[in-house]
């Protein structure tokens, strides 16, 4: 089949101009964490881009036009700044009203090569600009069906040269006729990834220390709620301690002892960090206003009436959002509870409430004041030592994502926790995750709706996968997915104070029979062995003395990995003193040690969070349940970071950009949001070029083509199936007539089927060779529009259909997501023989198709679902006898080659 097209043609010898392509646009991080624009240009920038080429040193401008040029003519920012979107594009990056940067490239005619060129504003050299034009320049030439860059790039222009050997792509070099001569393929590879990945993650983590770490300061407020407001929050940060200079901003206001007033921001000496802006939600636009103007990096908005205020809120919200990073700035809230960072060089507490968690090393983020409360709240109760705390409110900028770029880097963090009401990226909150559960643990807690809408006042889409696709991603980046805030603390503080246990067996011990039962009864639940059970007296001195050396002499038995202790207090015994012999037993070894006290009515005594000596912290808990359960979590997480993989499977034999080039023909039929199935030549064109072969099959009208058919196929036996889908699934319907063996079969089932067929207004009949015997299975992909591609794996049967026995995972995958990805379903077990005559499958075989097609969907967002059924499975063999493809509009992924921010529109 050929690649091209003659609307492919077109669009390559500019035949074809493309509309303006507004999901280029994007929001980014600089490298010195403040925000810009970026954006297809437009005629109208003409203006900007002379002025910032005004500005422009004469070397600057001869090593990008190699000669003197003072001006631009007026026919020069005429071709600059219009194009046709397709074969010559420009990208600009805007801070504010002022262009910083501007990268193009224009393609060779008649070709698949493109060369490109930047002008970077020299006065924001060093910010990382043309890094992050070069990835999305090549994002956008991608899909215009761009394969390969060039550049002319004089020796002396270093900077240039560095752009393209640090962006990870295979560069080749030349030098010719006094000039550098670069070339490289722009489709991303792993290096490239890794690069865009990292200076990503620099820059978004910086961005949340400059925040969380000011030296700078300011709390606005106003005359009318200064006192209500600005005030308390102005006497929390000094009373917390801050290291930095603080500075009040509210006119008609009497200076106070403990901070600096001013009237405006721009009387505030030196540049400010941070604004913390109290006024009333009418004066916020004009305080963030201000701020942007006078150099603030970023602002926690405390106000609320903003998403959560219906259409006019949202819109608030939005405005408020692009006016901030219009500035550079970065917006934590509105409607925020506050921050705290409890690092002693800082010291900083922005929150309204009498008592915060002391200093420790758990990392803490909410979305809504409400949650960010509880959780304060919630770890001072529990004696929970946090290294800062973050409510983003309606999270209209600063996300949880950002936290965890953050707390990867942060030395004080080493256990993250998150109570997300929403994910605004979640392929970008999948990979980020994944990272850092390598070497922290990450814990969430979500709504039931988290992953499938975006977060208050953010554009309108939704997910259309399966509720359990998100808890599947949850599982293989490694995330411990807690059920309630509640939980999220109870494995916060077994992990904050005990190392992480090497296995699953436990040792019980009690001095009541039936608790130390309950909690092995629970235990098992979870999936952890029981070695151990004891039930020793804990009154008297020799009691407790011989209850010390049991401890001690348990944990360090190489039998056991984790130690329980579950003790009534009543009749004399001291939980305090049980908890404290538990801590020194745990000082002896390298397993993990919690306590269980129920039934304590003495809000004194109570022991419900970290038991605190000199010599370390005792994780300990009302509720036996409570406790199992996060210790069986603690275990899932470290049996995941044994297992984790930090490649992803990729299979050999594939041919992406042939698929790219027939996907891009055939999107020109695909009208609105309207899906296009592809024909059956085209499926499996598609699959073909990913090493997927589909058991051939013909189309009939009539017996006599039927019984040539059969012949051309390879004889008998043959399938006879509709080609209506839903009939030919339906056995029960006779849509499909398997195992026919002879040509006077083939007649007497030909006539009974077609005339089913016409019953269901159908006049075609599908001629297909028999598969071998095996077992029937399903693959499918689809794009959603959150989520992305998402994988879903199950067998064919009852189990599926009825009762949702289905398995999801999110590419790309490693091979241990694929493994686990086949083995999920319940009604799996039947491919490794299980209660069945015909024993083991080549399940090797059904991976790899696994793979391969994971792989398609990662590769071509443009393909809106495909299925793979039946896929027949047999102890030699795997045939796919079904496939079905639908395109679409591609939605713009919400993670891809490029980076950006959630979008604040």
């Amino acid at each position: 089949m050929p690649k091209t097209s003659e609307p492919a043609d077109r669009l390559r010898t500019g035949e074809i101009a493309l509309a303006y392509p507004a999901h280029w646009e994007a929001d980014v991080v600089l490298r010195d964490g403040a925000t810009a624009h970026l954006r297809p240009v437009i005629p109208t920038d003409a203006a900007a881009l002379n002025t910032m080429y005004a500005g422009q040193s004469e070397r600057s401008i001869y090593l990008r036009f190699f000669a003197p040029k003072p001006t631009l003519s007026e026919k020069e920012l005429k071709h600059f700044t219009t194009v046709d979107h397709a074969n010559r594009v420009a990208l600009v990056l805007f801070l504010g009203d002022e262009m910083i940067g501007i990268g193009r490239y224009d393609r060779v005619p008649q070709s698949t090569v493109a060369e490109v060129a930047f002008l970077i504003s020299d006065h924001h050299q060093g910010r990382g600009i043309g890094s992050i034009l070069l990835e999305h320049l090549a994002a956008a030439a991608l899909e215009r069906g761009i394969e390969r860059f060039s550049a002319e790039v004089l020796p002396a222009n270093r900077g240039m040269l560095n752009v393209f050997a640090d962006a990870g792509y295979e560069i080749s070099r030349d030098f010719e006729d006094g000039f550098v001569q670069v070339d490289f393929d722009i489709d991303p590879t792993d290096r490239s990834r890794e690069v865009m990945e990292t200076r990503e993650h620099r820059a978004e983590s910086k961005s949340i220390a400059e925040l969380l770490s000011p030296e700078r300061v300011a709390v606005i407020g106003s005359p009318a709620t200064w006192s209500r407001h600005g005030a308390p929050a102005l006497a929390n940060i000094v009373e917390g301690g801050y290291r930095g200079e603080l500075f009040g901003v509210c006119p008609e206001t009497d200076h106070a002892e403990t901070a600096t007033i001013v009237d405006s921001i721009t009387d505030v000496p030196g540049p400010v960090d941070l604004a913390v802006i109290t006024v009333a939600v009418d004066e916020v636009a004009s305080a963030v206003d201000a701020c942007g103007r006078a150099g603030v990096r970023g602002a926690l908005i405390l106000t609320d009436g903003y998403a959560e205020d219906g259409v006019r809120g949202r819109a608030r919200q939005r405005a408020l959002v692009r006016a901030a990073r219009g500035f550079g700035m970065r917006i934590i809230g509105p409607a925020s509870f506050g921050v705290l960072n409890n690092d002693p060089e800082v010291n900083l507490d922005i929150t309204l409430t009498d008592r915060d968690p002391r200093p420790g090393t758990l990392g803490l983020f909410s979305q809504s004041a409400a949650i960010g409360e509880i959780f304060s709240h919630s770890a001072t109760r529990r004696n929970l030592g946090v290294s800062s705390l973050v409510s983003a409110g309606n999270r209209a900028d600063v996300s949880g994502n950002d936290l965890m770029q953050y707390w990867e880097d942060d030395e004080n963090t080493h256990v993250c926790a998150l109570f997300l009401e929403s994910i605004g990226n979640p392929r970008k909150f999948s990979r980020i995750a994944r990272r850092l559960s390598r070497t922290k643990p990450v814990i969430v807690t979500r709504n039931t709706f988290t992953g499938l809408q975006l977060p208050p006042g953010h554009a309108g889409r939704t997910s259309i996968a399966p509720t359990e696709a998100l808890d599947a991603m949850f599982t293989q980046c490694g995330v411990i997915s807690a059920v309630n805030s509640d939980q999220v603390l109870d494995i916060a503080q077994l992990l904050q104070a005990m190392p992480l246990p090497t296995g699953r067996r436990v040792a019980v011990i009690s001095n009541a029979a039936a608790l130390a039962q309950m909690v092995s009864d629970r235990a098992v639940t979870n999936g952890l062995e029981i070695k151990f059970k004891d039930t020793l007296e804990t009154t008297g001195d020799d009691a407790l003395h011989l209850l010390r050396e049991v401890f001690t002499a348990t944990v360090e038995s190489s039998d056991i990995d984790v130690l329980i202790g579950i003790f009534l207090t009543e009749g004399g015994a001291d939980p305090h003193q049980i908890a404290a012999d538990l801590l020194a037993a745990a000082q002896t070894s390298d397993k993990p040690v919690l306590a269980i006290f129920p039934g304590i009515i003495d809000k004194a005594a109570a022991m419900d969070g970290l038991f605190t000596a000199e010599d370390g912290e005792l994780p300990c808990y009302h509720s036996p349940a409570a406790a199992v359960d996060a210790l069986a979590k603690v275990i899932e997480y470290v049996q995941w970071r044994k297992a984790e993989q930090t490649e992803f499977v990729r299979p050999s034999a594939v041919a992406p950009k042939e698929v790219a080039a027939l996907l891009s023909d055939r999107l020109h039929e695909v009208q609105g949001e309207d899906l296009l199935t592809l024909s059956v030549e085209d499926t499996h064109a598609i699959l073909a070029h990913y090493g997927i072969d589909i058991l051939p099959s013909r189309v009939v009208t009539d017996v006599s083509q039927a019984r040539e058919v059969a012949e051309e196929l390879g004889g008998y036996p043959v399938v006879l199936k509709s080609t209506d889908e839903f009939l030919a699934r339906r056995l029960d319907l006779g849509g499909t007539r398997l195992n026919v063996e002879t040509p006077e079969q083939l007649d007497q089932e030909f006539a009974s089927l077609m005339k089913t067929v016409r019953d269901f207004g159908g006049e075609r009949i599908a001629v297909q060779k028999q598969a071998p015997a095996g077992q029937a299975a399903i693959l499918r992909g689809i794009e959603d529009p959150l989520l992305g591609p998402v994988i879903s794996f199950g067998m064919s049967g009852d189990a599926t259909a009825l009762l949702g026995d289905w398995a999801h995972r999110i590419p790309p995958l490693t091979q241990h997501d694929v493994d686990h990805l086949i083995k999920a379903p319940k009604a799996a077990q039947r491919l490794w023989g299980e209660n069945e005559q015909l024993g083991e499958v080549r399940v090797d075989l059904l991976k790899d198709l696994t793979q391969r097609l994971s792989l398609l969907k990662d590769n071509h967002p443009e393909i809106s679902s495909v299925q793979l059924a039946p896929i027949i499975i047999s102890p030699q063999q795997l045939t796919v006898a079904n496939a079905r493809i639908a395109i679409g509009n591609p939605q713009q992924r919400t993670d891809s080659a490029r980076r950006t921010m959630s979008t604040a529109s």
